[in-house]
């Protein structure tokens, strides 16, 4: 039976002074997290799209981990596939070495583009502009490596994006023993499998899974809550059930209860409730929305000035 085409645009890139790797995919294709990243913390990164053939993905990781460069790992994949003029796909080394492959059969417009640490690569584009416009944001943008693959995401979809639309998105990036209680690689493991603005959602997600699931340095200092920032504060506690008392601009012993019983009931356990409100207190006027979604919003852009560890 013919198989779909997971037609897509996608990054592989690592940083290396995170030892970190990873793959960033957005597609119109159900699931598109499913099919097209495959990442290794002790070898690197490979997205394998348009007509995927996904045992790219652990034979090429499996290379990576021997020692093979990023091109000869391609060179060795599509010579063993009959059906590689129809693939596409992506791939960095946690040496740094980088490659790309784009078959002469996959859907216009299709191509690549590699950087320093980068590769971007889509099928069944808009126009190559998607592709430029990923590279220029992974290279400018500030921050981490999630940072920058969305970045790369967002920037590929303002420039026209896939053509036939939108509907899932991915971001998947390994850290050695970064993954939960270290028991893994598995650092940032975000997927939105069917949604009408999936690049949006999938930041969404992975900011509350950045606040939940990742840890920052601790702070040298933190501010407390107070004036109008700590009403606001204690006026949404109260809409969420957590607070009884009177909103005002101070913020004191009931209101951390409250504040705790937040931090609880949302897992928020991997920071002090100290680090909780700091947060609260530099992050509210840069959150976006209302009531318990400006509180998680607040606290990612809190917690964004500690350095990932």
């Amino acid at each position: 039976m013919p198989q779909p085409r997971p037609a897509t645009f996608s990054i592989v890139a690592r940083d290396h002074d995170t030892d970190t790797v990873g793959v960033a995919v957005h597609s119109k294709f159900i699931s598109v997290g499913s099919v097209v990243p495959f990442v290794s913390a002790d070898a690197g990164a490979i997205a394998t799209q348009s007509f995927a053939n996904v045992a790219y993905g652990p034979a090429g990781l499996a290379l990576l981990r021997d020692g093979e460069s990023a091109e000869a790992v391609i060179e060795q994949l599509t010579a063993a596939d009959d059906e590689a003029a129809s693939r596409q796909v992506g791939v960095i080394g946690q040496d740094g070495s980088v490659a790309a492959f784009t078959g002469d059969e996959c859907f216009d417009y299709a191509g690549d583009i590699q950087g320093e640490n980068y590769s971007v690569q889509g099928n069944i584009l808009v126009s190559e502009e998607t592709l430029t416009a990923m590279a220029a944001a992974f290279e400018e943008t500030t921050g981490g490596l999630p940072e920058k693959l969305l970045a790369a995401l967002h920037a590929g979809n303002d420039a026209g994006g896939d053509k036939r639309g939108e509907q899932s998105a991915a971001m998947y990036i390994a850290k050695p023993e970064g993954g939960y209680d270290g028991g893994n690689d598995r650092w940032v493991d975000v997927r939105v499998d069917d949604h009408e603005t999936p690049i949006d959602e999938l930041e969404r997600v992975f900011r509350l899974y950045d606040i939940t699931l990742l840890s920052r340095a601790a702070p040298e200092e933190t501010r407390e809550l107070a004036g109008e920032t700590a009403q606001e504060v204690s006026e949404t506690l109260a809409a969420m059930g957590l607070y009884d008392g009177t909103p005002d601009e101070t913020f004191a012993a009931d209101e951390r209860e409250a504040l705790e019983q937040f931090r609880g009931l949302n897992n928020f356990e991997n920071h002090d409730l100290a680090v909780i409100e700091d947060a609260l207190a530099r992050g509210w006027d840069a959150a976006s929305g209302s009531g318990e979604k400006r509180l998680v919003n607040a606290l990612w852009h809190g917690l964004s000035r500690l350095d990932r560890v």
